[in-house]
């Protein structure tokens, strides 16, 4: 695997392009979505983490604070030919470390059902009932700041 740096951008980058175009590739052309009808201006206020090979976005995730102690991890997509490569792990352990940097206490995401082993595995606790987003099975899960 070639060298993997993980950057902070944010929408006004040159990177924030290709991760549209790698979360419309992975989260919304499967589904026969498109982010061009989602309401994306309020990314403008969100940490956005790319994962990089060279300069070529592989991973990102961001991060959507939701009050002072509450951030939302939303929209982790890995390239196709990058995944099960530890790469969703690296990103996941760098977005937990930049929110907990900047303070927050609690980290919530939705993840897709068939996610959810991987975000258990990384101390997410789901809670309530399976729910519909994007038309597929999420589950809401949280991981509190480690005392």
């Amino acid at each position: 695997m070639d060298q993997v740096t993980i950057r902070e951008i944010t929408a006004d980058s040159p990177e924030y392009e290709q991760v549209y175009q790698l979360r419309e590739d992975i989260l919304r052309t499967p589904l026969g979505l498109s982010l061009k009808d989602e309401d994306l201006s309020g990314e403008k206020n969100e940490m956005i983490l790319a994962a990089m090979q060279e300069e070529r976005v592989i991973g990102c995730i961001l991060l959507q604070p939701v009050n002072d102690m509450t951030v939302r991890f939303r929209q982790m997509a890995i390239a196709a030919d990058e995944q099960n490569k530890g790469i969703g792990r690296m990103l996941l352990e760098e977005a937990e470390k930049t929110a907990w940097k900047a303070g927050f206490e609690r980290i919530v995401l939705h993840a897709r059902k068939t996610a959810a082993s991987f975000y258990e595995e990384a101390g997410y606790k789901a809670e309530g009932e399976v729910f519909e987003e994007v038309g597929i099975p999420h589950l809401f899960m949280e991981k509190h700041k480690p005392v």
